[in-house]
């Protein structure tokens, strides 16, 4: 038998199903496209499951992939078994109905032993223990004894999960030969030992189990197989361990070069920390590849659990730094032939790597410290468990996920109280939630407590003003007939042009004229349901329920809001196109006076990533490109490609945005009809507003005149007061800067000399306590470096000196105590005096045993700190 290569492997695979019909599909991404009851994608017909459903079409009856996907399920076995990974390539061939069991067997047979070479009599078949029909084939068609033919039960041989579509298995091993075995006379496939490992799952679709777990024969039943590559290369490589596979190995050899320990074949405790970093390696860098970003929910934390313990296990071999990122090179240079978005990524797989490692990295020795403090004073109460509100500030403050916690602990004998720490939580999630309800208090809150029904007409696509009836008033939180000039109270119309708060657009304003004079001017507007509440204030006159009215909004706002609503789309693009397409919408805020656009990014933008953006937007506004809107399913909207997040829910109607072939996002925002009609686009600033997530704001057209105005205002004035030419001012400001420093440097060299000169004095007034020279001194205008190089001097040439100095600036004092080496050979302690010292002003602070400082607040009791000194001594 060949020793096959784990690429040679996965292409001989999917060529052999090619040659068979199959369509040859890349792998899909590890983030679920249409599955919200997954993280990550964990199996490779997990993609597939619209096409077994039926809920979609196939593009072929006949398909073939090799899937990556990704297990955190046994995490806690990876590095100490020899199989457990948490990313694997799952193979498949898949039938829908097309073909079933004798073509499944088959060509399964021709590929082991014409394709890949392996021995006849190394391999065994297992069939579920009433399905004769595969036991036939196997045994008439095949060839193969029956000797090597097993009958297994439910729990070995048949796939279900809950009820629906459901079949039996046949499963293909492979004999190690007796080395591996048990020794037992009745040692075969099933057997808990070592010999026979089974890499090839094929699965007979062929029932629908209903609610009372009845079975019936599904009218097309369907394959699905399942061959991991990695057990495969196991088998062709002759080796018992996945970290011994050749593409795995290469990686694995990585993690040994930087650390400097050497692989002892899984039985050196270090091993396991190299196995769990080269497993860890090809998870992170495959995921990233797939646009997953480091953060604290979902398939992003399992990211950052991933990076941070890897991190972890590289500290444990010794390793300092980053080392990560550059290993992930190993990784794309295995794979990245079979999976081009490795390679097409592979700068941005590794800046995202470097920076959470980095961010991980100055906090790991802060939180380890904290957990050894922890572990003494477990000790001291003869615990053995960590309290869930410890672990809980380990995972808030140090960023340190529980898992890891545990893992530690572990490793030290010790245990989390888990359910105290998801208790935390808990309360930290009641927190947030109180927060954001205390955030929105008002209107929103008043809306709700009146139940208001039916639904109002929004007809401000189209128009800005429309001729309406005023269905009801709220007034004092209860409705009313009317409401009267002065009153402030809410309104519902039959139809609206206003549009109300949402997707981060802010409400419209403007005025409802009615036709018996009255007037309110629209300051707000929210939903309830499907009905726009209009928050106003009667500016004239009175309005009624019933009255006819004219709505008009505010058209400047309108349209300015509109473009920075436009321009939040193109500047989302825009980002992809600089970033790459791991970026997506956070979250985002447009008003009349510009917009806020935050989005999941891994580091700040440079200058130059931040301009090539801009310079985008304005290229796309410089084409006066049609934006156009278009209702449509949601099926329709994902096959056009327009961005959503999808996770979210939406009707079965959504409303698609699109400029041109530019961008495509669903959205329910006003928008301008052209490009053009932006103006201008400006970036002011790029920040970051949580981990992994950046935030962007910008302005555009008349808000960019108006900063141009402010700043033009800002320069005038700067010249007039340094009565300087506007065009000169950075001169004049460089030569001002060099004049101050120069300045800043003689008063700075005049003080020194002015404070040497006191020297003498300084120890002439010190008064002697105890054989003590104690100097007490206030100074001000002086920094602390001043008073530390005082210090030095005088303990330069002096013993037995203690020196209380007070530094008064700006209405507080800084205290200093600094003591001569004899005096603290003798035992005074800086550090403890000053705490009673800055006590007496109303201060603290600490240090070491020959030079301590402390802030305070009363410079008045700066006598009384003195003479606590004097006491001290």
């Amino acid at each position: 038998m060949e020793k096959m290569g784990l690429n040679k492997i996965r292409e001989e695979f999917l060529s052999f199903f090619e040659s068979k019909e199959h369509f040859r599909r890349q792998s899909f991404s590890l983030v679920p496209e249409k599955d919200k009851s997954l993280l990550l994608i964990n199996a490779g017909m997990a993609p597939l499951k619209p096409y077994f459903a039926g809920i979609e079409t196939p593009p072929s009856k006949r398909m073939t992939t090799c899937q990556k996907c990704i297990r955190t399920g046994d995490i806690d076995n990876v590095g100490y078994t020899d199989r457990h990974g948490t990313f694997f390539e799952m193979m498949g061939n898949f039938s829908f109905g097309d073909y079933f069991k004798k073509e499944a067997i088959s060509w399964a047979w021709e590929f082991v032993t014409e394709r890949l070479h392996m021995p006849v009599d190394k391999l065994w078949a297992t069939v579920y223990e009433n399905d004769d029909e595969a036991y036939n084939l196997w045994k008439d068609m095949i060839g193969l004894p029956e000797e090597r033919i097993v009958r297994l039960g439910k729990d070995d041989n048949f796939w279900e999960i809950g009820t629906g579509p459901c079949g039996p298995c046949s499963e293909i091993y492979f004999d190690r030969g007796e080395a591996h075995g048990c020794g037992s006379p009745d040692c075969k496939p099933g057997c808990e030992c070592d010999r026979y490992v089974e890499f090839w799952n094929l699965v007979f679709t062929q029932f629908d189990k209903d609610e009372d777990g009845n079975y019936s024969d599904l009218p097309h039943p369907n394959i699905d197989t399942g061959l991991g590559l990695e057990r495969m290369a196991c088998v062709m490589q002759d080796t018992s361990s996945i970290f011994d596979v050749d593409t795995v190995k290469y990686i694995r050899e990585g993690v040994e070069n930087v650390s400097g320990v050497n692989y002892c074949d899984g039985k050196a405790d270090t091993d396991v920390s190299i196995r769990i970093i080269t497993d860890h390696l090809r998870s992170m860098t495959f995921m990233i590849g797939d646009g997953i970003l480091p953060g604290n929910e979902g398939r992003d934390y399992v990211l950052r659990r991933l990076i941070r313990r890897a991190a972890m296990h590289g500290r444990k071999l010794g390793i300092s730094g980053p080392f990560l990122s550059e290993l992930c090179d190993r990784v794309i240079d295995t794979s990245g032939g079979a999976y081009p978005e490795l390679e097409k990524r592979r700068i941005m797989i590794k800046r995202v790597v470097n920076a959470e490692e980095q961010k991980f990295a100055s906090t790991i020795d802060q939180g380890m410290n904290i957990i050894d403090e922890y572990i003494a004073d477990m000790v001291v109460a003869g615990s053995k468990v960590l309290e869930g509100a410890k672990a809980f500030k380990l995972h808030d403050t140090y960023g340190f996920p529980i898992d890891l916690t545990k893992e530690i602990l572990g490793d030290k004998g010790y245990t989390v109280d888990e359910e105290g720490f998801r208790a935390e939580m808990e309360l930290q999630k009641q927190r947030s939630r109180t927060e954001q309800e205390m955030e929105g208090a008002g209107w929103k809150n008043d809306d709700k407590s009146i139940e208001f029904s039916g639904e109002t007409e929004f007809v401000g696509y189209e128009s800005l003003n429309s001729a309406s009836v005023i269905k009801s008033i709220v007034k004092d939180e209860d409705f009313a007939e009317t409401a009267e000039e002065g009153d402030k109270c809410a309104i519902v119309l039959d139809k609206t042009p206003f549009y109300a708060e949402s997707g981060g657009q802010v409400a419209d304003s403007g005025y409802i004229y009615s036709d018996n004079g009255g007037v309110a001017r629209v300051d707000d507007v929210k939903k309830s349901g499907k009905v726009f509440i209009h928050h106003v204030e009667i500016i004239k006159g009175s309005l009624n329920t019933g009255d006819k009215i004219d709505a008009m909004v505010t058209a400047p706002d309108r349209n300015m809001t509109a473009a920075g609503h436009t321009a939040t789309h193109m500047l989302h693009r825009a980002l992809q196109e600089v970033l790459g397409d791991h970026v997506k919408q956070s979250g985002s805020y447009v008003d009349r006076n510009g917009l806020r656009f935050d989005f999941s990014h891994y580091q700040a933008m440079t200058p130059e990533e931040i301009n090539k953006v801009e310079e985008i937007v304005n290229d796309k506004i410089r084409h006066f490109i049609p934006v156009t809107t278009k209702v449509m399913n949601i099926e329709e909207a994902r096959k056009e490609g327009a961005m959503a997040l999808f996770d979210d829910k939406y009707g079965d109607t959504v409303r698609v945005v699109s400029i041109g072939n530019f961008s495509r996002e669903l959205c329910g925002g006003t928008h301008v009809a052209n490009s053009g009609n932006i103006g201008a686009f400006k970036i002011v600033s790029e920040s970051g507003v949580a981990s992994g997530v950046r935030r962007i704001e910008a302005i555009t057209g008349q808000g960019i005149l108006r900063s141009y105005n402010k700043e033009l205002d800002t320069v005038n004035s700067v010249a007039a007061a340094l009565k300087a030419n506007k065009d000169l001012l950075t001169e004049k400001a460089a030569a001002l800067i060099e004049e101050n420093k120069s300045l800043k440097k003689e008063l700075e060299e005049l003080k020194k000399a002015e404070m040497s000169k006191g020297l003498d004095s300084l120890l002439d007034d010190a008064k002697e306590i105890n054989g003590v020279r104690l100097v007490a001194k206030e100074f001000s205008d002086c920094t602390i470096n001043d008073l530390r190089e005082l210090s030095d001097s005088i303990k330069a040439d002096n013993k037995n000196v203690a020196m209380v100095f007070a530094a008064v600036s700006g209405g507080k004092v800084t205290f200093m105590v600094s003591l001569t080496d004899d005096l603290v050979e003798k035992g005074l302690h800086a550090g403890k005096m000053i705490k009673e010292i800055a006590a007496a002003a109303g201060g603290g602070g600490g240090g070491k045993a020959d030079m301590a400082q402390a802030g305070a607040k009363d410079p008045s009791k700066i006598p009384d700190a003195f003479a606590k000194a004097e006491e001290l001594i």
